[in-house]
């Protein structure tokens, strides 16, 4: 048997806002769906499917899991993220092989952009 993951759940209180940020910054397209609830992408499709699950509370303290996206221009990325509504948190790694920008989305769940060179 052979486990691979097929999917991520990202709680939020408005669903449609925060998985339309993600739609589109991810050019995911958005599927028949729980109601409430918002898929991104099919299972088994080429990444991961994103679900979002409505919650009544908002996020509180630092996630511990998140996601990495994959840019091939940084700033490009960063503005992309600021006009879709997310923001930058003004954390920032720079490495031998690239760097590291950490963001955040809509409701503040945190993730990362990441420039390989």
């Amino acid at each position: 048997m052979t486990n691979r993951w097929i999917g991520m759940t990202i709680d939020c209180v408005d669903v449609a806002r925060v998985a339309g940020f993600w739609g589109a910054l991810l050019d995911l397209p958005q599927l028949p769906s729980r109601p409430g609830w918002v898929y991104l992408g099919r299972t088994g499709g080429p990444q991961p499917r994103l679900n979002f699950q409505p919650v009544t509370e908002p996020k509180h303290g630092k996630v511990r899991l998140h996601l990495d996206v994959g840019v091939e221009d940084i700033d490009q990325g960063i503005a992309q993220v600021i006009l879709l509504g997310g923001r930058f948190t003004g954390e920032r790694h720079d490495y031998d092989e690239g760097v590291v920008v950490v963001m955040a989305d809509p409701e503040e769940h945190e993730f990362c952009l990441v420039q390989h060179y």
